[in-house]
């Protein structure tokens, strides 16, 4: 599966922008789909995953803000960030695993990574 993510960019605290995560190759239909982001001297941290039922999984710090849904049709799956904070700045990769019992957390549960899109947010 090739992932092509797109849709950052540069927002005022408040704001809101939309992410894409668009698979070629294979689809994403059995498959979870997790968000990802990495700020710049600290780890990649899961953001929000979805498996293929539709269940869907946030990190605390995003719950109520962000929401992740898949497109089937398209082959697409999105993440729309409002509210955004200055601490939500980061490079944002999204990442498909096998369908697995939980959606995982962890990078390494992942096998196809997306080459990653910048949001800044200023304050």
């Amino acid at each position: 599966v090739q992932l092509q993510a797109s849709g950052g960019g540069l927002v005022q605290a408040g704001g809101s922008l939309s992410l894409s995560c668009a698979a070629s190759g294979r689809t994403f239909s059995n498959k979870i789909v997790g968000w990802f982001r990495q700020a710049p001297g600290k780890e990649r941290e899961f953001v929000a995953g979805i498996a293929w039922t539709g269940v869907t999984s946030y990190v605390d710090s995003v719950k109520g803000r962000f929401t992740i849904s898949r497109d089937k049709a398209k082959n697409t799956v999105y993440l729309q960030m409002n509210s955004l904070k200055p601490e939500d700045t980061a490079v944002y990769y999204c990442a498909a695993a096998p369908p697995l019992a939980v959606i995982a957390t962890t990078p390494s549960r992942y096998n196809f990574w997306g080459q990653g899109t910048q949001v800044t947010v200023s304050s």
